[in-house]
């Protein structure tokens, strides 16, 4: 069982802006001396044959090439506009 120290819990409650009462204190010295412990537990797992991974699924590179496909698409979209002025949509004025 880790034992862990008040100053470490102070340290804890002021690097996360916290304001823990006595028990809050407490409970956090349970929680996390009983998260070290699991901890110490992993490391007796056997992970020689195991290859190490950055992501769950296997997934290589899912990016598509950037490669233009579309033309000059202007006179389609411009078509969509209530308005137009110069070649580009046509809105109110905001601000003076």
């Amino acid at each position: 069982m880790h034992i862990i120290r008040d100053e470490t819990i102070e340290y804890i409650g002021i690097l996360s802006k916290l304001k823990l009462d006595e028990g809050e204190k407490e409970q956090a010295r349970k929680d996390l001396a009983v998260m070290l412990d699991y901890f110490d537990r992993l490391d007796d797992a056997d992970t020689d044959d195991v290859e190490p991974m950055t992501h769950i699924h296997q997934v290589s590179n899912c990016f598509r090439e950037d490669v233009v496909t579309n033309k000059d698409g202007q006179k389609q979209v411009l078509a969509n506009a209530p308005e137009e002025r110069n070649g580009a949509f046509a809105v109110p004025r905001t601000f003076g």
